[in-house]
């Protein structure tokens, strides 16, 4: 039985007539009377009885006719969910995302996503942009929000979406924390607290302060973001950290602008060559002008 045999027997029924209802099908009247004909006998039954006023359900046919149409609604839902899912609305989106990208980036996606994208689940996973480079390779993440420059070699296109600079996180207490902007050479002789050598703030705040003259004396480091400013409160040290994450800066602690800029960037980062296209929307959206220029 195929869903174009369905389809004849419910526009048949519907009009009860086999000119009739071979002109709603586009067809011509013979092929539909075999093709109806073909079905009785592969189903076993009459569906119709025919008279020389049209034609009526039988038993069988009545019984049937509701099985009918839903098997059809099933099967063109069937092809508009394929449709959704060729175009990338209806599915599942696991994204990556590096802690910082919480502070602006993501509340801004996420919403404007879910507007043009309702049908698709998202799965958001934090992980330093290292593993979500690896993890975008084998196939384990759709799209990920990285720090640039990426630090692992990994099959994966990214582009800039977000431009900041570091700032630096002192404890309230400290002579500088009140001051308008503290060059970084000023806090050569302090204790510094970085974040994990798998980051890329990491490298990016290493680099800075060998361009600033000095090595930093490393007191402590942790995993995330969060972590570093709790650090910084307690007074363990001090850290450079992006302005971003001003809003998640405990009342202890303040963030001074650098007299010379540290820029750092997120990007968007897809599986090369094989990104889906729901990643593709989400990209699409992460690249706007809008964030760039923010």
């Amino acid at each position: 039985m195929e869903l174009r045999q369905l389809r004849y027997f419910v526009t048949l029924a519907d009009t009860r007539n086999f000119h009739r209802a071979a002109d709603r099908l586009n067809m011509s009247q013979p092929p539909l009377t075999v093709a109806i004909r073909k079905l009785e006998e592969e189903l076993g039954t009459t569906l119709f009885d025919r008279g020389s006023r049209g034609v009526t359900l039988t038993a069988a046919g009545r019984a049937a006719l509701d099985i009918a149409r839903l098997t059809l609604a099933q099967a063109d839902r069937f092809r508009e969910v394929v449709r959704e899912g060729a175009m990338g609305e209806r599915g599942q989106l696991r994204v990556g995302f590096v802690g910082s990208a919480t502070f602006e980036l993501l509340p801004h996606i996420i919403p404007e996503y879910r507007r043009l994208y309702p049908l698709v689940e998202l799965v958001l996973e934090e992980a330093a942009s290292t593993d979500i480079a690896r993890r975008l390779s084998a196939g384990e993440l759709d799209v990920g929000l990285v720090r640039l420059p990426l630090m692992e070699i990994a099959q994966v296109d990214a582009q800039s979406v977000d431009k900041d600079e570091m700032h630096a996180a002192l404890p309230q207490s400290h002579m500088l924390a009140n001051t308008g902007s503290v060059a970084l050479s000023r806090l050569a002789d302090e204790p510094f607290i970085l974040q994990s050598r798998i980051s890329v703030l990491h490298s990016i705040t290493i680099k800075a302060c060998h361009e600033a003259g000095f090595v930093p004396r490393v007191a402590q480091e942790a995993a995330q973001l969060s972590a570093v400013l709790a650090l910084v409160r307690s007074g363990l040290g001090v850290a450079l950290v992006p302005s971003r994450a001003a809003s998640a800066v405990p009342k202890d602690v303040r963030l001074v602008r650098l007299a010379r800029c540290v820029p750092i960037e997120t990007g968007v980062a897809l599986p090369r060559n094989r990104a889906s296209p729901l990643a593709h929307n989400f990209a699409a959206i992460a690249a706007d002008s809008y964030w760039i220029s923010k």
